[in-house]
């Protein structure tokens, strides 16, 4: 018993060390909406893994009911808190219910809809004990662009139904042809690849929409590294189509596959170019 006790003691203490590196690199840069980095686990085992009904084998297989057990991120998000000044916001992250059916090996309820619903509700639960810790709640789901059913909003609703904090869907990938689905979301703030797709400030203007912008404004796909006078100008672009409708900037997607010293340098020239701009 001592030995294992120690043992998950010592797992906790470098999870710990690798959310305070992501966390302190993010504050050195000077960004001012914080999250815990995603990581303790990717962005899909991260829920399955304390999920009633999956199992990871690899990938994670759905072997019974999708239930809500217990909080899943709450400890790091609290881990979080501990560590950055109160002026800083902090971003909770929650990966949809969509992705999190397609990224499931399902052999249990042979029906996508059911078990993406019964994702949404386990997330409900989630946000709901989340947003007494963060400011924002973040839902990311990258395989809306693929392919948006036509059950999408209801997912979306049934995660943010009693939620009071604002909440950002994040979308990677040329969503052109979604778009107007996407603002039929209920959310406050739209998060999208700007950067990578600087045609979706074109697509994006030809309708209008209520929500706010997290404007992707360097490349997560690239290594190279964007000068602020590059950054500058496509945040100028970008207000100029917008104006006050662009409330965050931010990169396009997550920073998992560069390195760590080139992710850094990505977040400190995005804030330096926010900086001139709101200067």
């Amino acid at each position: 018993m001592d030995l294992i006790s120690c043992y998950f003691n010592n797992q906790e203490i470098k999870w710990n060390n690798y959310i305070s590196n992501a966390v302190n690199d993010m504050l050195n840069a000077g960004i001012d909406i914080v999250s815990d980095g995603q990581t303790r686990d990717p962005m899909i085992q991260i829920f399955t893994r304390k999920l009633k009904g999956c199992r990871i084998r690899g990938r994670t297989e759905i072997v019974d009911k999708i239930e809500y057990k217990n909080n899943i991120t709450i400890d790091d998000q609290k881990y979080v808190k501990s560590l950055i000044p109160k002026k800083t916001q902090l971003k909770g992250l929650l990966t949809g219910p969509y992705t999190l059916t397609k990224s499931c090996i399902d052999m249990f309820y042979n029906d996508e809809k059911n078990l993406a619903y019964d994702f949404a509700k386990a997330l409900a639960e989630e946000a709901k004990n989340l947003q007494n810790i963060v400011d924002i709640i973040g839902i990311d789901e990258p395989f809306f662009s693929n392919f948006m059913p036509e059950y999408a909003k209801d997912l979306i609703e049934i995660i943010v139904r009693k939620i009071k904090c604002p909440i950002t869907l994040h979308v990677c990938g040329d969503v052109s042809n979604i778009v107007p689905d996407i603002f039929d979301m209920p959310v406050d703030i739209l998060s999208h690849e700007f950067k990578a797709s600087p045609f979706l400030l074109n697509v994006f203007n030809k309708y209008s929409f209520s929500q706010k912008i997290c404007l992707g404004s360097v490349r997560s796909d690239d290594s190279t590294i964007e000068s602020v006078e590059e950054i500058e100008s496509h945040i100028k672009k970008a207000l100029d189509i917008f104006g006050n409708k662009v409330i965050q900037i931010s990169p396009d997607c997550g920073q998992r596959n560069l390195s760590r010293d080139i992710a850094y340098q990505k977040l400190r020239n995005l804030v330096l170019a926010g900086e001139k701009i709101d200067g």
